[in-house]
């Protein structure tokens, strides 16, 4: 493994486990060229998914390969100075992960997986759902913002955070 702090090749493994949830194995890592520790991440992964994005006006998506990373980053930005643990984000991305991957499907379209973010978030959290929704639906105007979040008052006093 590549260290992060000099990109020396060789890292020395400290310390595995498996993370909270079980999907993943932690590994503490010691580089042996600057000394510098770090943590990795290892992963089962299925199967190569491949992400359909919306063309535009009839031309065909572009395609991309999965990337969690992605996820990851939309979903912390969306609940940032939230009551929302790094755990209960960790386990969102990776059922949603999970729930790609055994789908069946090699290619899975973008719209697809904004729809697992969206209804995982709505149940995290109403305010990180609103604000992933206001960049995922792309409101035009503060109009738009008020009808979807007074809709999700409606639906049902959504629970905020960790409860």
């Amino acid at each position: 493994m590549r260290c992060p702090f000099c990109a020396h090749d060789n890292s020395q493994v400290k310390d595995s486990r498996p993370s909270e949830d079980n999907t993943s194995i932690r590994r503490r890592r010691q580089c042996e060229g600057c000394g510098a520790r770090f943590t990795t991440f290892e992963r089962v992964q299925l199967r190569e998914v491949v992400v359909v994005k919306s063309g535009g006006l009839g031309s065909e998506g572009r395609r991309e390969t999965f990337d969690r990373a992605k996820i990851e980053q939309s979903v912390s930005l969306a609940c940032r100075k939230r009551p929302v643990s790094q755990e209960r984000l960790d386990q969102l991305v990776s059922g949603i992960q999970r729930q790609i991957e055994t789908m069946g499907d090699a290619e899975v379209p973008s719209k697809a997986i904004g729809e697992m973010v969206m209804e995982g978030l709505r149940q995290l959290d109403s305010v990180a759902y609103i604000r992933f929704a206001s960049v995922y639906r792309d409101f035009a105007e503060a109009r738009d913002f008020e009808e979807f979040a007074s809709s999700v008052q409606e639906v049902s006093g959504l629970g905020n955070g960790e409860q």
